[in-house]
């Protein structure tokens, strides 16, 4: 006999799982974490085209938009590990420095509190620990 989930969320979660698993056995030991590791980064180009420099010539730069996008996350509590860790990522690439995403996640400490603002400075801190260098 098997347990039933306690909640809505556990019981959607494992029939998710059990469905996986009928369509590729490989997926039973599939972990969501894996998928951060798919795109690492992407060229500083290819984030200025993505994300408006095409169209709008005078708009914002990529390390703006994304440095922007990391105080969006951290406004919604750093809830999302992946995302914070994937907008550090991809803001180091397109030449933001460490100051400026401390900053970045800091000033929203205002508006979002201490804890969403230590939970995003965690998340870049693990980023920024494995990038390696001492660039500020």
């Amino acid at each position: 006999m098997t347990e039933t989930p306690k909640n809505p969320f556990e019981a959607m979660m494992a029939q998710a799982q059990e469905m996986a698993k009928a369509l590729n056995p490989a997926l039973e030991s599939f972990s969501p974490k894996g998928f951060e590791a798919l795109w690492p980064t992407m060229p500083k180009e290819v984030m200025d085209m993505m994300f408006g420099n095409t169209v709008n010539k005078d708009g914002l730069d990529a390390k703006t938009r994304l440095l922007l996008t990391l105080a969006g996350l951290t406004m919604q509590g750093a809830q999302a590990d992946t995302a914070v860790r994937q907008t550090v990522r991809h803001a180091l690439a397109a030449g933001a420095k460490k100051q400026e995403i401390v900053e970045t996640i800091g000033q929203m400490s205002v508006f979002a509190g201490i804890p969403a603002m230590t939970r995003a400075m965690d998340l870049a801190q693990e980023v920024m620990d494995d990038k390696g260098d001492d660039e500020t």
